[in-house]
């Protein structure tokens, strides 16, 4: 199998690094060659944080290239527009539909962009879900992170039951029906914004 390229963009605390570790248990349990590099700006809530996870038959390094990401998977708007050249010409960009201000926002000395959806659409096959609001529906706004992740399951190459072995095995385990739950809400939204 070709090397598949999947990077996750958030902001420090959203559960990046989590997130990275249910793809790399998921691509590793799938038999696959994995490579994970986690790039961090300001890790503290608030800052930048980035993850590369490259799977294949045989993956030489862990960096993914601008114009290679098969799929991004961004926790927040601005990460998405801050990252999107990274994705191929038919790659998916999921987009958590939700808003964090930045610190330059605000201090007051930058605007945060108006319409980074629509932009973003024009341009890339955008797949949006306001998992923040649907976590919220399930009782715990914290798992909003697997909901994004379910969206995003259905554009990689593995089964529902090897998702959930791979959460099972992944989250703390009295929270493991909770992040099941938000998978499967994401995993059966399928709205095609483009």
């Amino acid at each position: 199998m070709a090397v598949k390229n999947i990077m996750i963009v958030g902001v420090g605390g959203q559960g990046t690094l989590l997130t990275s570790r249910v793809l790399g248990g998921l691509t590793i349990a799938g038999g696959y060659d994995v490579k994970l590099s986690e790039v961090h700006g300001m890790a503290q809530r608030g800052g930048s944080v980035v993850t590369f996870v490259r799977y294949g038959d045989k993956v030489a390094e862990p960096i993914v290239e601008e114009g290679q990401a098969d799929v991004i998977i961004a926790f927040e708007r601005l990460e998405a527009l801050r990252y999107a050249h990274f994705l191929k010409k038919d790659g998916a960009l999921i987009v958590n539909d939700w808003r964090i201000d930045p610190m330059p926002v605000v201090i007051g000395n930058a605007q945060y962009p108006e319409h980074i959806l629509e932009d973003l659409e024009k341009e890339y096959k955008v797949y949006r879900v306001d998992a923040t609001e649907e976590s919220k529906k399930l009782g715990n706004p914290k798992v909003f992170n697997l909901i994004v992740l379910g969206v995003a399951a259905q554009h990689m190459d593995f089964t529902k039951e090897q998702w959930y072995e791979v959460i099972e095995k992944t989250v703390p385990p009295k929270t493991i029906d909770i992040n099941k739950k938000a998978f499967d809400v994401g995993y059966s939204l399928s709205q095609v914004e483009k």
